[in-house]
């Protein structure tokens, strides 16, 4: 539609990743006015004492890890130009089953997003979060999901069941009984990344039914 746009394919579940991201936005465009935190995911569903040492360490790699390191490698920038606006992407999971290590991480987020916003609304920083429920494109059984190479989620018919009986409980608790829709999540973001949310920082809009 007529939008400039950069790729960059980096891991920024690394510090460097984050900071080599941030880099190649600022040699692009000059300087970083949004940064929308949007990289994770569950990777395994099941209680909490069937989970590995080595799945933690992958789970709070994957979805806790990306979004520290890449509000860490912001700041700076937004501290400079006196002027950001921050949305981390939550979820409702911290509330539901059988994905501890993915809830932790995603529970971390809103601790992150108030204590951020209250350090760095000093520097006309914003800080918010956007917190989904189950959305269309994901709300399926995965039965393959690979992480890196040598590391790969493979789901059995026990992990299925307990898939199915997690997006039960989701359903439960929601008043409008549907999946919500990816560009429903993408306007909570918008809004909030947006002038329109200028005098907003520290809030958890949970966009979830």
């Amino acid at each position: 539609i007529g939008v400039a746009a950069t790729k960059a394919q980096v891991d920024v579940s690394t510090y460097g990743g984050a900071k080599q991201l941030m880099q190649i936005a600022l040699d692009a465009y000059g300087r970083v006015d949004v940064l929308v935190n949007n990289v994770g995911g569950t990777i395994w569903v099941q209680p909490f004492h069937e989970f590995t040492e080595e799945q933690i360490h992958h789970e709070l790699q994957r979805s806790l890890h990306t979004t520290l390191w890449c509000c860490h490698a912001v700041l700076p920038i937004m501290i400079r130009q006196n002027a950001g606006s921050i949305v981390n992407v939550g979820s409702q999971s911290p509330r539901g089953l059988y994905r501890l290590p993915y809830a932790t991480c995603k529970g971390g987020f809103i601790a992150m997003t108030k204590v951020l916003a209250m350090e760095y609304g000093r520097y006309n920083i914003r800080v918010n979060c956007v917190s989904p429920g189950g959305t269309e494109q994901n709300d399926m059984v995965t039965t393959r999901l690979t992480l890196k190479p040598g590391v790969v989620a493979q789901a059995s018919d026990k992990d299925k069941v307990y898939r199915e009986e997690m997006f039960n409980d989701i359903r439960s608790q929601q008043a409008i009984k549907r999946s919500g829709k990816p560009e429903e999540q993408a306007a909570a973001i918008a809004f909030l990344a947006s002038d329109d949310a200028s005098f907003i920082t520290g809030d958890v809009i949970n966009c979830s039914g």
